[in-house]
């Protein structure tokens, strides 16, 4: 990667984390551009009328790099750090601040569960820095996990490996499955112990701790314009609409009622469009708070997030919520539009007219249909879809439910079903053939409910008469083999706890090609074992970090 970069025109080689050219790249707009918090002390409290509080990271017994993508420093222009334990180590830790960086906590509030949290914020994460890349794009250096901030409450502003472990690498899955997500650079372990609480049963323990630097255009979120609405802040409330649209939709223009609605617009649409994306590949994000909403519709704050194995619309990989199932696979699309709504009231200030705001949330229904629907016609092979064939996904959302099936095995499989001439002469183990790696209920008659559909299907996709080589091509291209199964990123914990970095390394290689074959790596593309069906990590997570 190197290599290609010093190629090309106007990119230099990438730099190293410290060296001072690195500076010249450093920006600190939000800083800047916005009113600050007039205390400095990283000590817990209101803060009112302001965007953000200065903080410093607290500093680690002994910072080690543990995970580095090259994907992204090739992005920010910044090359693999040579030491796991030297000077970029530091950084990336939180014990070293270079010149230049103006490091910030944002204030936000939101609606967790439902209900309204008052004021939140960044209670273990901070802002370094913006960067502007090799590709010309500013983007923001946050660590994770680097200490106490105002935002704290009663934590300690840390975090612990596995919490760590798991954003780096599903961050950097997602992207590579066409999912918008914040991203991530690095992973530090501090050489510290973290206390923490598993299982919220009493039972407290040391873990290894760590720092996660993530990488975004920027992290503002839904909570950071309703903590500003809350308390009635409202000339805050315009210039953090006004920063957020000169920098990130500058085509725009300057602000005006019509051009705050344009820009809610915006957001309902790209909201929409991840949200779909979600479904497609089976991702659960377990969280889905207003605080955990992206202004940019990216993928954010991967908590206690999950895949669906067996296929249920109501599973939910978050503990906290197995008794509501609020954030669940199915009601995802639903919770996005309320928290839509919370955020265009934050929005009615600028906005004044009810219709402009009613007009985005109706766009983001229109805008998430017309990804479903195109979304679902590439899953399952066809060129498009009518309305003959609502009758068909009804059924088949029932079947799949029915009996235990994995999501991304079923749909993966379902290319390699025979759909020629000849397949209505198959047999009936034969046409199941392809499918049965998907089930997890392995006996004789495991499938057969399926069989009355399936040879319907095959009648579907043999009327649009098309290449059965380009339909099983298009279906592996939205379709992926490997996904960051929990129990494969629990693998990975337990190794790096143990000292062993090469689990993680291979499974982030393989999930940097998630639609490819790799047929050396087809373990990974396995059901969930049964072992991993109750160890904890392997399914269900608590928020515990």
């Amino acid at each position: 990667m190197n290599d290609i970069l010093r190629n090309l025109p106007g990119i230099a080689a990438p730099l190293d984390l410290c060296d001072p050219l690195l500076a010249s790249r450093f920006d600190n707009s939000f800083v800047r551009e916005l009113p600050a918090d007039p205390l400095q002390r990283d000590v817990p409290r209101p803060v009112r009328k302001a965007c953000y509080s200065r903080v410093s990271p607290t500093p680690v017994a002994a910072p080690r790099l543990l995970a580095w993508s090259d994907d992204v420093g090739a992005l920010l222009g910044i090359a693999r750090p040579q030491a796991p334990d030297g000077a970029a180590a530091a950084v990336l830790a939180g014990n070293r601040v270079l010149p230049g960086m103006q490091p910030y906590a944002a204030r936000y509030g939101g609606h967790q569960f439902g209900h309204w949290a008052g004021q939140l914020g960044d209670g273990r994460a901070l802002t370094l820095v913006e960067l502007i890349g090799a590709d010309g794009r500013r983007r923001e250096l946050q660590l994770k996990g680097a200490g106490r901030t105002p935002y704290s409450r009663h934590a300690d502003g840390r975090a612990v490996l596995r919490s760590s472990l798991r954003e780096f690498l599903c961050s950097e899955a997602m992207h590579h499955l066409g999912v918008p997500t914040t991203r991530a650079l690095s992973l530090v372990a501090t050489g510290e112990p973290v206390e923490r609480d598993m299982f919220y049963d009493g039972n407290a323990q040391d873990e290894p701790g760590a720092v996660v630097c993530r990488v975004a255009p920027s992290f503002v979120r839904f909570g950071n314009f309703e903590i500003l609405a809350a308390h009635e802040e409202l000339d805050e409330l315009r210039r953090l609409a006004d920063y957020v649209i000169a920098t990130h939709h500058p085509e725009l223009g300057p602000p005006a009622p019509e051009v705050y609605a344009q820009w809610f617009d915006e957001i309902c649409r790209r909201t929409a469009l991840t949200v779909a994306e979600w479904m497609r590949v089976g991702f659960v994000h377990g969280v889905m708070n207003t605080d955990n909403m992206s202004i940019l519709g990216l993928t954010i704050d991967y908590g206690p997030y999950g895949w669906l194995e067996g296929y249920d619309p109501g599973w939910t990989p978050n503990t906290t919520d197995a008794q509501g199932r609020r954030y669940c696979y199915g009601r995802q699309p639903e919770i996005a539009q309320w928290n839509l709504l919370r955020l265009a009231a934050a929005l009615s200030p600028l906005i004044p007219a009810r219709s402009d705001l009613e007009a985005g949330i109706a766009g983001y229904g229109r805008s998430f249909a017309a990804a479903s629907r195109r979304i679902t016609a590439d899953k399952l092979g066809l060129l498009a879809l009518d309305a003959d064939d609502d009758a068909l996904l009804t059924e088949l959302d029932d079947l799949l439910h029915a009996v235990e099936t994995d999501m991304t095995l079923f749909y993966r499989r379902l290319a390699e079903v025979p759909t020629g001439r000849a397949a209505a002469q198959l047999a009936d183990d034969e046409l199941l053939a392809p499918l049965r790696p998907a089930f997890y209920v392995d006996d004789g008659d495991c499938g057969r409910h399926l069989l009355p559909w399936l040879r319907r299907y095959v009648d579907r996709v043999r009327r649009e008469r098309q290449d059965p080589a380009a339909r099983r091509a298009r279906m592996n291209r939205c379709n992926p083999k490997y996904v960051a199964r929990n129990y494969l990123a629990q693998l990975a914990i337990d190794a790096l706890e143990q000292g062993d970095a090469s689990v993680i390394e291979r499974l982030l290689a393989v999930l940097q090609r998630p639609y490819d074959e790799q047929p050396e790596h087809a373990d990974l593309a396995a059901r969930r074992p049964e072992w991993a069906r109750h160890k904890a990590g392997c399914s269900a997570l608590s928020c515990s970090s």
